[in-house]
Order: C-alpha cells, then sequence, then structure tokens
C-alpha cells in the first residue's frame, strides 16, 4: 500500500475528524460498537464480514482495521481468506450477472438491423 496514496491513518487525523463533527463523529463510533457487538451473528462473524465486505469496497483502511478485529475475536486466518474469495466470486458475479443487459442491448441492435 503507497503511503502517499494511503496515509496511514493516526491519533492526529481521528482528533481532527472529531473536531470538525464531534457529535457526527461519536454518533458513528455508536453505531459501529452496536454493529459488531453480538447479536444473532457473532462479533467475530460480523468481522469476518466485513473484511469480505472491505475487499469489495477496496478500502484498505477497513482491510486492515477489520482483520485485525477478526482475528483479535477468533477468526482463523482460513476463515478469512475463504471470506476473502466469497467477496471475490461476488465482484466477479456481478459482472457475469449483469452481462443480460450488454445481451439484450446486442439483441434489439441485431433485431432492429434485420
Amino acid at each position: 500500500m503507497a503511503e502517499d496514496m494511503y496515509p496511514s491513518s493516526t491519533r492526529e487525523i481521528a482528533q481532527k475528524r472529531r473536531e470538525l463533527q464531534p457529535e457526527t463523529e461519536a454518533a458513528f463510533q455508536a453505531f459501529s460498537q452496536k454493529v459488531f457487538a453480538d447479536g444473532a451473528l457473532s462479533t467475530k462473524m460480523k468481522q469476518i464480514i466485513a473484511v469480505a465486505v472491505a475487499h469489495v469496497t477496496q478500502c484498505p483502511y477497513c482491510i486492515k482495521g477489520h482483520t485485525k478485529a477478526a482475528l483479535r475475536h477468533g477468526a482463523t486466518e482460513q476463515e478469512l481468506m475463504e471470506a476473502i474469495w466469497v467477496a471475490a466470486e461476488m465482484r466477479a458475479g456481478g459482472a457475469f450477472a449483469h452481462s443480460a443487459l450488454a445481451i439484450a442491448e446486442m439483441s434489439k441492435a441485431t433485431a432492429n438491423s434485420a
């Protein structure tokens, strides 16, 4: 990860975020804590899901942070890699499924040219 493209998250950056929008920052932190708390899904499972989603959204900060959190909550490296492969398949699956749109347009073009 190139440092010039993705600077390290620092205490100073976190502080600046809090200073600029303290109520929004507090609400976001409370929301995050609620989302990742044990519920119908364990915190471990939620963190594994977060790792997969982070790969689809391609957020390097989320990948690093949620990988660390997942490991802290007992996820194995194998579980994380499997979740990443599921994310990769889903991302590729979107392109595969949406090819129906292109095929429909190709069919229209062929019908109109006949």
